[in-house]
């Protein structure tokens, strides 16, 4: 007889990792099923550098940060790391509205200033800003692996068990509870499975027992391969706070590079600005030039304070919705948990909070995340 577990959580990036810990922490028997390693560098959780900031036009999402910080501090506490690094944060840009940020922070009690483009380059003189620019210093940087083999090492200290090298080819619902099965013909008994595939879950939905009605509704995954560079800075100046600069032609971040690359430049990207593909499945590694050259020009343009040729550079996954809403929802013993790649990371323990309350019928998420569900109870 297979092996059973009262949970099954597929995938070991951020939000799976965040899943069996909240589970594991509640005396919940879990195993994760991890395709390769947790946090592997084909899909969104790898690596040192992701953007934790609060500054959101919408003000729901900023409270979300705010709650979510506070799990953050106590992962902290017990994994006794410091996960992010506060560098802080500049936004900017006729398309981001810095003003619009500046009163949501204003009402959520968020420490921030909005200066004038002139003071920011006072203060930045590396930046070349061509707005006002709102800085709030809590924002700064999550150490993605590190926090996920935090989360998975709190889940395992609990109890958790964690297999890798198992890649689910599908669920099948059984007589009580699910069957989960590997490519390989290995086979997990779970009494609820929850899914956390990342760019993986286009190609897997159709492999799960979902009633027809709740596909139907899901939203469309978009899965993009994009690209990000790391420039060196020209003086000793760095590392710099994050940025958000969104203009009329380009959109762009930027971020201190970590341990991904040599703790030396900037991360800079082009925010989905990478080609689609059918899944993760589908990715090749290639940067793509076009997308290089468009970086490279911008780099020289708005970042005077770097070298505009990138020491370094690499691929990554957003995996996104049509409103870039977060999904996780519930059918049956099944939970679905989509974070969408492109701004999920900082809110990664308050996702796993959220999805083991749906998974365990002990609570319910935000209903502008239930997309498959509400369509329902609102029709």
């Amino acid at each position: 007889m297979p092996e059973s577990s009262e949970f099954v959580v597929v995938g070991a990036g951020l939000a799976g990792a965040a899943t069996a810990w909240q589970l594991a922490a509640r005396g919940h028997e879990v195993t994760i099923l991890e395709r390769t390693q947790p946090a592997s560098h084909d899909g969104s959780s790898h690596g040192s550098a992701r953007i934790f900031r609060y500054a959101y036009p919408d003000e729901f999402y900023t409270r979300a940060v705010i709650e979510s910080k506070s799990l953050w501090d106590e992962l902290d506490r017990a994994s006794g790391l410091e996960l992010i690094t506060p560098y802080g944060a500049v936004d900017y840009g006729p398309e981001r509205q810095p003003e619009q940020l500046a009163r949501i922070l204003a009402e959520t009690g968020v420490e921030h200033e909005l200066l004038s483009a002139a003071e920011a380059r006072a203060r930045w003189p590396h930046i070349a800003f061509d707005t006002a620019v709102l800085w709030h210093p809590g924002a700064g940087v999550i150490d993605a692996e590190s926090a996920v083999n935090a989360m998975i090492g709190q889940a395992v200290k609990r109890g958790a068990r964690l297999l890798t090298g198992w890649n689910v080819s599908r669920v099948e619902k059984r007589r009580s509870g699910y069957r989960v099965v590997s490519d390989g013909w290995e086979t997990r008994d779970a009494g609820n499975v929850i899914i956390s595939a990342g760019g993986w879950l286009p190609s897997l939905l159709g492999q799960l027992p979902l009633p027809a009605g709740f596909l139907a509704r899901l939203p469309e995954f978009a899965v993009r391969q994009e690209q990000a560079y790391h420039f060196p800075y020209r003086s000793d100046d760095g590392p710099w706070p994050t940025f958000i600069h969104k203009g009329a032609d380009i959109q762009t971040y930027g971020l201190p590079g970590g341990r991904d690359a040599g703790f030396a430049g900037q991360k800079v990207a082009e925010y989905n600005g990478g080609k689609f593909i059918p899944s993760a499945a589908a990715q090749t590694g290639l940067v793509d030039p076009v997308n290089r050259q468009r970086v490279v020009d911008y780099v020289r343009k708005y970042l005077p304070g770097l070298d505009p040729e990138p020491y370094a550079e690499t691929t990554c996954l957003f995996t996104n919705t049509p409103n870039e809403d977060f999904l996780i929802d519930r059918t049956g013993g099944l939970t679905i948990v989509s974070p969408c790649s492109g701004h999920g990371a900082k809110f990664a323990p308050l996702i796993g909070q959220w999805a083991a309350d749906l998974a365990t019928r002990t609570g319910d998420v935000p209903g502008r995340f239930r997309q498959a569900t509400a369509k329902v109870s609102a029709g």
